[in-house]
C-alpha cells in the first residue's frame, strides 16, 4: 500500500498529465495541419518557436512565465479572470506551464505525419467535393492517428516526470502543486531514501510503459519485396 503522500502526488501527477495532454490532443491536429501550409521561412519560424521548450532550461521558461503572468499584468490579470487563481502555486499555472513545454513532443510527430501525407492528397479529395472540415475530419485524422497517439503518449510521460518547471511555477504544496517529482526530490532533501526509491521507481515504470506505448502504436515498418 502506497503512502498518502505519494498516493496524493500520483494522484496530481496523473490529472495534470491527462489534462495536458486531452489538450494538446485536441489543438494540435489542428495546428499541425495550419503549419504545413505555410511556406518554408514562415514554417522555419513558427517551427522554431514551438520547439524552444526542447532545448530551453525549464526553469528559464517558467521564470519568463511567472514575468508575463505577474498578477498586475495584462495576461496575469486574463489569466485569474479566465481561471480564478493566479499563475504561481496553483493547479492552472501548472497545467499552463505544461501546456507550453509538452507541445512540441506531441506537434513534431503530427507535423511529420501531415508532411508526408501531403497536400496532394488533400487536393484529391477537395476535387471530390469534400468540404475542408470533412477532409480534415475523415481523412487527415483517421492517416495519421498513429503518430497523434504516439505523441500524445510521449508527451504524457513528459508531463509526468517534469520537475523545474513545476517547481518554479507552483512550488511544493501538498495536494495542489506537490507531483511525484516534487515530491521525490523532497523526499531526497529528507534523506528519506525508502520514499524516494518507491516514487523513482513509479516514474521508471511509467517512463517504461509509456515508451513501450509509443513504439505499440506508431506504424509497423511495411515489407520490402525483391
Amino acid at each position: 500500500m502506497l503512502d498518502a503522500a505519494i498516493m496524493d502526488a500520483l494522484l496530481l501527477s496523473l490529472r495534470l498529465a491527462l489534462t495536458t495532454t486531452l489538450i494538446l490532443g485536441v489543438l494540435c491536429p489542428f495546428l499541425a495541419w495550419w503549419m504545413v501550409r505555410l511556406t518554408h521561412a514562415q514554417l522555419a519560424l513558427v517551427s522554431s518557436l514551438i520547439t524552444l521548450p526542447l532545448i530551453l532550461p525549464p526553469t528559464v521558461l517558467g521564470y519568463y512565465l511567472l514575468v508575463f503572468f505577474a498578477p498586475d499584468s495584462v495576461l496575469g490579470k486574463l489569466f485569474i479572470e479566465l481561471t480564478g487563481t493566479s499563475l504561481s502555486f496553483s493547479f492552472s499555472g501548472l497545467v499552463l506551464g505544461s501546456l507550453i513545454y509538452s507541445f512540441p513532443f506531441v506537434m513534431q510527430p503530427l507535423i511529420q505525419a501531415y508532411r508526408q501525407f501531403g497536400i496532394a492528397y488533400d487536393q484529391v479529395f477537395m476535387s471530390l467535393g469534400l468540404s475542408p472540415f470533412a477532409r480534415f475530419q475523415r481523412v487527415l485524422v483517421p492517416a495519421t492517428m498513429s503518430p497523434l497517439l504516439a505523441g500524445s503518449i510521449i508527451g504524457f510521460a513528459h508531463t509526468l516526470g517534469e520537475f523545474g518547471l513545476i517547481l518554479l511555477i507552483g512550488g511544493n504544496i501538498p495536494g495542489e502543486t506537490q507531483v511525484l517529482s516534487i515530491l521525490l526530490y523532497h523526499e531526497v532533501l529528507l534523506l528519506n531514501y525508502t520514499q524516494a526509491n518507491i516514487i523513482a521507481g513509479i516514474l521508471l515504470l511509467c517512463s517504461i510503459v509509456s515508451l513501450f506505448l509509443c513504439h505499440l502504436f506508431q506504424s509497423p515498418p511495411q515489407s520490402i519485396r525483391v
